[in-house]
């Protein structure tokens, strides 16, 4: 560009700590995870994922900000064309007054009609549920990513558990033989 002449704002190349930012409507913005469901990675087996927005009151969006959250217990219900979240903790602010929420009130989950419908119907096939894998902010707004899952049996489990040792049983091995390649 040549000094003096006239360039848009929208145009100027974007610098500084905004510059990598996702845009206001552009989907793909930073997660800055709250709260994880390990458990029911180990007891289900995940089918599909699903990500939906959370219907909070302010004592509860300012205690997840403090990283406070607990979904251990949590499953998802849904009751006349709309999903609730169960059982998870989100406990008290601290500095809340009167208008302080109690710990593990239902909470409403904000999902398109079709991805409702096809929870219930998934959902009611035997074996099936719909449990919560976790809690985060993305883009300032408060999100549950939630999966529909079958339980696993014992075996299963084990399985899971030897397939991971496995694995890091081979990633080991190859590190050291690097180390050691690196060293002669």
């Amino acid at each position: 560009m040549s000094k003096g002449m006239y360039v848009p704002k929208e145009a100027q190349p974007k610098q500084g700590a905004g510059a990598g930012k996702a845009k206001d409507g552009e989907k793909g913005g930073k997660r800055k995870l709250v709260a994880q469901n390990k458990k029911a990675r180990h007891d289900y087996a995940i089918i599909d994922v699903y990500e939906a927005g959370l219907v909070l009151t302010g004592t509860e969006v300012k205690s997840l900000r403090q990283g406070r959250a607990s979904l251990v217990d949590g499953f998802v219900q849904i009751d006349g064309g709309e999903a609730w979240l169960h059982n998870a903790h989100i406990p008290e602010y601290a500095q809340g007054t009167w208008t302080n929420h109690s710990a593990r009130r239902k909470r409403k989950l904000l999902l398109h009609r079709e991805e409702i419908d096809k929870l219930a119907v998934k959902a009611e096939e035997t074996g099936h549920t719909v449990v919560p894998l976790a809690l985060y902010f993305k883009d300032g707004r408060a999100k549950a990513e939630i999966a529909l899952a079958r339980g696993k049996k014992e075996y299963d489990k084990r399985q899971t558990l030897r397939e991971k040792q496995d694995r890091r049983d081979a990633d080991r091995a190859v590190a050291a033989a690097k180390r050691k390649q690196r060293g002669a």
